[in-house]
């Protein structure tokens, strides 16, 4: 982030971050500056699960930490479609990056992560960019058992944060309403169904056909209203890049003044 500042302060148009760990092929610098020129992204980064191939090279370990990181971060990100979360080769539109909160950003291993939250809730648009990595004996400083609190907490965090501002202080839509009386049916139909078992076990007795209807049902319900949240959150990730229209409104202010 200290980069970042720097950067900016001197004039950069696109600022381009690789971390010093030499897993990362600087060569790759252009493909990654090009989508963000040509207007079609406002932030790349790299993700290292595109060629299957190259994963072999990769520690189980790590793939499977990756996998699952990479899961959570659809959820409390918003970008569906992108892979490698923790991946720290990366660009960055200059316009885009002044719009971020720098003091607010998390810092160590999960500030990429963080990048990706805040750059959903400004609307700008991620591309992934396919590369290898370098694998040597060095030893990875991440621990999963030392962040695994950490990273949930943040992800946890993360996801009410994004829910509560975009569908509810920026918009209101119909998943507004689906995510809400989902967890409410879902939560309701299996309170109701557990006790219903707890007490008919005490008793000995079965429960009636329409005892398991009235758990199911509202189970099944809210089932189907948080898919099709899900189904709308997944389909309204950023599409159209903004680091073009910040562009045209600080030279119409330039102007202006």
């Amino acid at each position: 982030m200290t980069g970042y500042k720097a950067a900016m302060k001197a004039g950069a148009d696109i600022i381009v971050k690789i971390d010093g760990d030499g897993q990362m092929d600087p060569r790759l610098i252009p493909f990654f500056v090009e989508p963000i020129i040509n207007g079609e992204a406002d932030y790349t980064k790299g993700n290292r699960f595109f060629f299957l191939d190259e994963l072999r090279s990769m520690p189980t370990l790590r793939i499977f930490g990756n996998s699952i990181l990479s899961f959570c971060s659809k959820v409390s990100t918003g970008y569906w479609t992108v892979f490698d979360p923790t991946n720290g080769f990366t660009a960055i539109h200059t316009n885009v990056a002044q719009l971020l909160p720098f003091a607010s950003i998390s810092k160590r291993y999960f500030f990429e992560t963080d990048m990706l939250f805040r750059l959903n809730i400004v609307r700008a648009v991620v591309v992934d960019i396919p590369m290898d990595a370098k694998y040597g004996d060095e030893q990875s400083n991440l621990k999963i058992s030392k962040i695994i609190a950490e990273f949930s907490f943040k992800h946890f965090r993360n996801v009410v944060k994004r829910i509560v501002y975009t569908y509810y202080l920026r918009d209101l839509s119909l998943a507004s309403f689906e995510l809400p009386i989902g967890l409410f049916l879902m939560v309701g139909g299996a309170t109701f169904g557990i006790n219903r078992w707890v007490a008919g076990a005490h008793l000995h007795a079965a429960a009636t056909a329409g005892t398991v209807m009235l758990a199911a049902l509202p189970f099944l319900a809210g089932l189907q209203l948080i898919l099709a949240f899900l189904g709308y959150d997944i389909s309204s990730a950023p599409k159209r890049p903004i680091h073009k229209s910040l562009r045209r409104a600080k030279l119409l202010g330039t102007e202006t003044h």
